[in-house]
């Protein structure tokens, strides 16, 4: 491996050295020509070449620094050409990399988002945070195998964490596969997470509570491309980890990658299909276990108590489609989790744990920037989301009884509007600003005005 890694590195020095040496030719061959029609006599006296013979040497040397120019491009280049699309579902800038013959790219994102409280219900305070910092490094070995990768800083470097590792085997449109740190191909932004490619200083709701992005886990699959129109990308992973569930929903169950339990997997399946230009409907499913065969200890009337993980199966299945025609966009998913062994979880936890837990959101957003500049690249989005979700849906009365409740937290059950606009002065750069508003069946949280920078490269 080191030693096929120092034989690239002399490669790449000997590559340099002949564009070098070229372009000192070229340097000396041009000055040459500047010179008067007597000294070009004598050089050609004295050469024994011709001046159509020097003009075809020119040539060759020309040709050659252009084939080394673009021989090292190919290896090393961060791609820019073409803009940023996405392939298989990831973000377009976690896509560069399959946009090379072969080598190096990098990309990446950042987000800082402000949040100001309105009305302080819940005696939160006023926060701004570094919220994110991505840096995508991929390397493509040749046409058909690809390493990928997002490393992400979150608040202000007090967190590092890898979001997605992977090596995918490109066989043919229709079938590939892809393993190692898989993000779960589920809703709208657990794949494309770009902040500037959602309405809104921080993501919808609904898809951080009950689909938690960012959600990543161990594992492989396949994915493809049917009749230009339909895609696909089936997985197996490892599974949830039960322990973490509690009243607020599945989220802390997450094992993102690290030293997982890996004694239940899952299988998570998604299909989108273009029904027309601008119309884009899909839905995705995942189904396993989520005990891993784990034990919980915990004090009982003052006394440590240890209990086991029931198998505690979950199925977490969503829908949802986007329409976009001209400037406007209208977009909308629903998600829905159904959780068994609810009542021994919630015994062992020691929360109030439901069987089920559902939510969706509708959104609307429309460029006014036509009327304001004319065409022009920048954009300016008004939007509106709507979003209902509740993590504590249906509680059965033995989950209530086996957690010392008397009844589901209706705090859980919640509305949010939200009402911002988006600024992009270029497509992948982006200022938000929104206003939230909540309210719960019970109790409530303080409305908030957040804003928002973000850019993706």
């Amino acid at each position: 491996m080191q030693g096929n890694g120092r034989g690239v590195g002399r490669g790449r020095i000997g590559a340099a050295t002949a564009v070098a040496g070229a372009l000192v030719a070229l340097l000396a061959a041009g000055a040459a020509t500047a010179n008067d029609d007597a000294s070009a006599g004598a050089r050609e006296e004295a050469s024994g070449k011709s001046t159509d013979d020097r003009v075809d040497d020119l040539e060759q040397r020309v040709e050659v620094v252009l084939e080394e120019i673009d021989s090292l491009r190919k290896i090393f280049a961060v791609p820019e050409e073409g803009g940023l699309v996405s392939y298989s579902g990831l973000g377009p800038a976690a896509s560069k990399v399959f946009q090379r013959d072969r080598g190096l790219s990098i990309g990446g994102y950042g987000e800082v988002v402000f949040a100001a409280q309105v009305g302080d219900e819940d005696g939160s305070q006023n926060e701004l945070d570094a919220l994110r910092g991505v840096l995508y490094l991929g390397y493509k070995f040749n046409d058909w195998i690809v390493f990928n990768s997002e490393i992400e800083f979150e608040h202000g470097g007090e967190e590092v964490g890898v979001e997605f590792l992977t090596l995918d085997f490109l066989l043919c449109e229709a079938l590939n596969a892809r393993a190692g740190l898989l993000l779960a191909p589920v809703g709208f932004t657990n794949e494309i997470h770009e902040p500037v490619f959602f309405f809104g200083a921080n993501r919808p709701e609904v898809e951080r509570r009950l689909i938690p992005s960012t959600w990543r886990e161990n594992g492989l699959g396949i994915y493809g491309t049917i009749a230009e129109r339909i895609d696909y990308r089936i997985y197996a992973m490892n599974g949830f980890r039960a322990a973490g569930f509690s009243e607020a929903g599945i989220r802390g169950g997450r094992q993102n990658g690290s030293e997982a339990l890996a004694d239940h997997f899952a299988i998570v399946a998604r299909v989108d299909a273009e029904l027309a230009p601008g119309v884009d409907v899909g839905g995705s499913i995942y189904h396993g276990k989520s005990g891993q065969n784990d034990t919980i200890t915990r004090d009982v009337a003052m006394v440590p108590t240890t209990f086991l993980v029931p198998d505690a199966p979950l199925t977490l299945w969503e829908v949802h489609g986007q329409v976009r025609h001209r400037r406007a966009q209208v977009r909308g998913l629903f998600t829905q989790t159904i959780l068994g062994d609810s009542a021994a979880l919630s015994a062992a936890t020691g929360t109030t744990i439901a069987r089920t837990m559902q939510g969706g959101y509708v959104e609307v957003a429309y460029d006014v920037m036509p009327f304001l500049r004319g065409e022009t690249e920048m954009t300016l989005e008004p939007f509106y989301r709507y979003e209902r979700l509740d993590t504590q849906h249906h509680v059965t009365a033995n989950a209530l009884a086996a957690a010392g409740a008397a009844t589901r937290d209706g705090n859980r059950d919640r509305a949010l509007h939200v009402v911002g606009v988006s600024f992009k002065p270029h497509p992948q750069v982006v200022l938000k600003v929104d206003y939230r508003s909540v309210s719960a069946e019970v109790g409530g949280a303080a409305d908030e005005v957040q804003a928002g920078i973000g850019f993706v490269f």
